[in-house]
């Protein structure tokens, strides 16, 4: 039994009923750290997804101060070393948030790297993306010179670990061991950053022969800031407010993304992710859950031998809690009973280990100096905090790199194992007890692989294009068939996707596509999301085949096959909202001001004299216009949103092609003009109850014309005091959260949902007036698929409570508007995709039924 560590367990329990899915390291983060996108495939008919210029092709397509992928950036693996890049210098910025803790603000960045490539034939420098306010995304190369066959060597040998691991072994003292530093992910955890140049300049500069010799096996990569708009601007999310230690598995950012290809790239054996702050300083590995996905006795044997590596080096610092306020090193795996965990695949040391990193960790450095303390602490003590915090995070860096250097073999042969096992289809490994100190059965999670899986566009083809194309860009290999086939007693079409689970990285194919675990049973507290599933959740149909021999004739898949289509039939069109491609489509459409009209079941009819327009829009974004026959619709233009939203909502919104306005109790209590609003979405930030006298009497004249969508316990709250629609809201536990079974009704948000939906803090609506339609209830023989949700303390708020309960409704206000309430999270962190079409059903239903919108612009 390990023991526990008060101190943690409170902290974590605080966060988790302040604020669900809060960082214990930040409890002034938002409940939704996040912003969210729908595709990270590029197009159809375009360029090739799952390539990195295929990513940078979508990245510039969305937005063109955006991008990821590094070849597009002309990183390229076949070059030597050192590369020398003369890196572009941005201009000062005083205001940078950096300067006043005495760290390198993010304009000093480049010279120092440009400074460090002159003096030194040990350093490469390069740029692998942008992020969104259009700052330069820097990785660093430390290591030994490289003519161009050496360097074309090490890519050959890392190849041949991957893709023919059982015949690797004796290539692994050759290769030159990869080491991952990830600094500065949170913008405002900023001393990472500054331990990696401090690190960089000591490697390049060093005369130390065990440094030369470091330099000849290994190639150290440094991520110098993973988040250099939130470092100048201070904020621990990016500039769009998404939190990116919570996005790998869905990649929505275009750091994300960057980050996620050297990983690819490089395929580290080890990592570290540098944050801030816990005191005494926080180094991973976990407490219990594990990720059942991992090759576990690999990643813990390793995490926790680094681990205490690295608590040596930091606590010999010689800092103390009595001189220094810095308290010794706690380790969560050892120290803690549970609430710092590794189960959820979206932070980086949790994603790393899909690419064969088998040492990876979280390391949050002691001191705070950001929130409260950056404003209200002294300059002078500020800078004493920072300082500390870089000499912390330096020593982690130097315990990690001589770990590397000590155990090169045996680090590089478990890498090559734990692909040789996801290649070889070997079932899932039972770690044995007690591999490290206090292993015990409480550590013990595994899961069962499929043979395969089949992906196919029987509920959408554009959402199954996307959901290949993700797996293609995270390295998952994915095969076509080209001709039907048959498994386990189903028949295929031609066309079909063929996912493998015989592949070296099995593991990130399956945390992906399986559709989880009911973890409520296990523990208490977690640290974050407990269920999540792509294969349930992005809209596409995916198929689990157990056992059995894969007879399919196929062949590999480099990007999705092309999806839209236009009949060649005359008279007018009808696309049929069940994805936010299609949504994308029709707000083109909208915006061309092109006279759709909206059906009640879901669908957009275009006139045969747009016809043209469809035929662009189709290709663009791959989807399917069918005919219209003789159906009807309401008038329907663009959709202008007014919104107290999430980030993570605002930009899944605005994702797909809305119109967006913020909006606030203090906006609307300043005064705003409704008169370019056509619904108002609520779900954070709005209180009707505060809004001064002419608010409330303009936002009730707008409730005449307008819709209103809300989400949550702000929404539901919202929508009793607004007096809209008769229900009662009954919250779940504030803490629950993952994938639940849904029945849809044939409403005009229901109609078309998939049989499955997320949460987050569920909330169900009872008490029901006539007036109200249930658009989607939780299911009868209990809602919750994977994930965490338990019942509160007094038996109340448990997933038995929300059996058969209405999770969405919709109705007329008396008033005029058009109202829909959602229970569910549509928009959690732009990962459920296949619920966008949901909201977006919602948001043209209310606008066309109100009949504020029936001209087009």
């Amino acid at each position: 039994m390990r023991l526990s560590h008060a101190f943690l367990s409170i902290a974590v329990s605080a966060a988790l009923v302040a604020s669900p899915g809060a960082a214990v390291a930040d409890p002034a983060e938002p409940p939704h750290p996040a912003v969210r996108d729908f595709g990270n495939g590029p197009e159809r008919n375009e360029v090739a997804a799952g390539t990195e210029k295929g990513q940078q092709a979508e990245s510039l397509r969305r937005a063109p101060d955006t991008t990821a992928g590094a070849d597009a950036y002309g990183w390229t693996h076949d070059r030597g070393y050192p590369r020398r890049t003369q890196l572009p210098v941005p201009a000062e910025n005083p205001a940078d948030a950096s300067i006043k803790l005495g760290l390198a603000p993010y304009h000093a960045i480049a010279p120092k790297l440009n400074d460090l490539q002159r003096r030194s034939d040990r350093v490469s420098a390069e740029i692998i993306g942008r992020t969104h306010q259009g700052r330069d995304l820097y990785l660093v190369t430390v290591t030994a010179p490289e003519s161009r066959s050496e360097a074309g060597e090490q890519s050959r040998i890392r190849d041949r670990i991957e893709n023919a691991p059982a015949a690797a072994r004796h290539l692994v003292k050759k290769y030159k061991a990869p080491i991952f530093v990830n600094a500065n992910i949170h913008g405002n955890e900023w001393e990472g950053t500054d331990a990696a140049l401090r690190t960089i300049e000591q490697l390049a500069t060093s005369t130390d022969p065990r440094v030369a010799d470091l330099m000849k096996r290994t190639r150290l990569y440094f991520n110098i800031t993973a988040n250099p708009d939130g470092r100048v601007n201070g904020t621990r999310a990016n500039a769009v407010g998404f939190d990116l230690n919570r996005d790998f598995v869905t990649a929505s950012q275009p750091e994300v993304r960057a980050m996620r290809q050297v990983m690819i790239d490089t395929q580290p054996v080890a990592m570290i992710d540098l944050h801030g702050y816990v005191n005494g300083t926080l180094i991973e590995p976990t407490t219990p859950p594990h990720g059942a996905n991992y090759e576990y006795d690999l990643f813990i044997r390793n995490t926790y031998a680094n681990g205490l590596g690295m608590e040596a080096a930091v606590n010999g610092l010689g800092y103390t809690a009595e001189k220094d306020g810095v308290r010794p090193v706690q380790i969560p795996f050892r120290d803690s009973a549970e609430g710092w965990d590794d189960w959820p695949p979206i932070f980086t040391p949790q994603y790393a280990p899909f690419h064969g990193t088998v040492a990876s960790h979280t390391v949050e450095i002691p001191l705070r100096v950001n929130n409260a303390d950056y404003t209200s602490l002294p300059v002078e003590e500020l800078r004493r905090r920072s300082a500390i915090n870089t000499d912390v995070a330096a020593a982690a860096i130097r315990a990690t790199y001589g770990f590397v250097q000590s155990k090169h073999d045996e680090l590089i042969a478990d890498q090559i194992e734990a692909f040789r096992r996801g290649a070889a289809g070997e079932p899932s490994k039972v770690v044995p007890l007690g591999i490290v100190p206090g292993f015990g059965p409480e550590d013990v999670y595994n899961t069962t692989f499929p043979r395969a899986y089949v992906i196919t566009g029987q509920r959408s083809a554009t959402a199954a294009a996307r959901l290949v194309d993700h797996l293609i860009a995270n390295d998952v290999r994915v095969e076509r068939a080209k001709h039907p086939f048959r498994l386990n007693g189903t028949t295929y079409p031609a066309g079909s996707y063929v996912v493998d689970m015989r592949q070296p990285k099995r593991g990130l194919a399956n945390v992906m596509l399986e559709p989880g675990a009911d973890i409520s049973g296990r523990v208490d507290a977690m640290y974050d999301i407990s269920g999540w599933s792509h294969g349930l959740l992005w809209g596409a149909t995916v198929d689990s085949v157990a056992s059995g021999a894969l007879n399919v004739w196929s062949e590999p898949v480099k990007a999705a096959a092309p999806t839209g289509s236009v009949p060649r039939t005359t008279g007018p069109l009808v696309l049929k909202v069940t994805d936010a491609k299609e949504v994308l489509a029709l707000n083109d459409l909208l915006a061309q001001g092109v006279a759709v009209t909206w059906t009640n079941d879901g669908a957009a009819i275009v006139p045969a004299s747009a016809r043209q327009a469809a035929k662009t829009v189709s290709d663009r974004y791959g989807v399917v216009f069918t005919p219209a026959g003789s159906a009807t619709g309401t008038p329907l233009a663009q959709v202008r949103i007014a919104a107290a939203a999430s980030a993570d909502e605002l930009f899944t919104l605005r994702e797909m092609g809305f119109a967006v306005t913020p909006v606030s109790t203090a906006v609307l209590n300043a005064g705003f003009d409704w008169s370019a609003t056509d619904v108002l979405y609520v779900s954070s930030g709005l209180s009707y109850a505060a809004l001064n006298p002419a608010a409330r009497t303009a936002l009730d004249a707008f409730l005449a014309t307008g819709g209103v969508i809300t989400r949550g316990g702000t929404g539901a709250t919202f929508n009793a005091a607004a007096g809209l629609l008769t229900a009662t809201a009954v919250a779940g536990r504030g803490d629950a959260n993952g994938v639940v079974r849904t029945v849809a009704s044939g409403g005009p948000v229901g109609s078309g949902s998939p049989e499955h939906s997320f949460v987050y803090s569920p909330r169900w609506f009872t008490a029901l007036g006539a007036e109200v339609t249930v658009e989607q209830s939780y299911a009868s023989e209990g809602p919750l698929v994977s994930g965490h949700w338990r019942a509160n303390a007094d038996g109340t708020g448990g997933p038995d409570a929300a059996r058969g309960q209405a999770a969405v409704v919709s109705g007329r206000d008396e008033r005029g508007a058009a109202v829909v309430l959602f229970g569910t999270e549509p928009m959690f962190r732009n990962h459920p995709k296949g619920l966008f079409p949901q909201v977006a059903r919602a948001l043209y239903w209310s606008a066309a039924v109100t009949g504020a919108t029936v001209t087009t612009p």
